[in-house]
């Protein structure tokens, strides 16, 4: 089995905050949306194609991460989705939307408007995240 490898389109786009045995976690590099991405460690592209165990690991993941970003940043809709048009690693996309954000009510895919986060703010949401998931993840170092 070959070793787990990031797609280059979602290294280029994100900072690797965590990981665990089961996924990596990363955070989008637009700071106009709270915006995270959970990547299984698995060659398969679609969620229904994992076997049970590592779908229930994934799914109890998800879960602890929406619930991170629902009870962090507020939102008035948590969008969760796994796409896969442009990259088709699976990845699982858990954003804080409002209604008051640059895009809404439409897609957060494709608008232009973005704003790259400080490190400090990378750090911060880093310390946060591994404090919230707690165990399983442990802190990618850099940025």
């Amino acid at each position: 089995m070959n070793p787990f490898e990031l797609h280059p389109r979602l290294s280029a786009d994100t900072f690797r905050l965590a990981e665990s045995g089961t996924s990596v976690l990363l955070l989008m590099n637009n700071a106009l949306l709270p915006w995270f991405i959970l990547v299984p460690k698995t060659d398969q592209c679609e969620l229904h194609r994992l076997d049970q165990d590592l779908r229930r690991r994934v799914r109890d993941e998800t879960d602890r991460l929406a619930a991170f970003v629902e009870r962090e940043f507020q939102p008035d809709k948590l969008n969760i989705a796994t796409i896969g048009n442009l990259v088709e690693q699976l990845h699982i996309h858990v954003i804080a939307r409002y209604r008051t954000d640059h895009c809404w009510p439409a897609p957060v895919w494709g608008v232009p408007q973005r704003r790259d986060y400080a490190a400090s703010e990378v750090e911060r949401l880093r310390l946060r995240t591994l404090e919230s998931l707690g165990e399983g993840f442990a802190p990618r170092l850099g940025i």
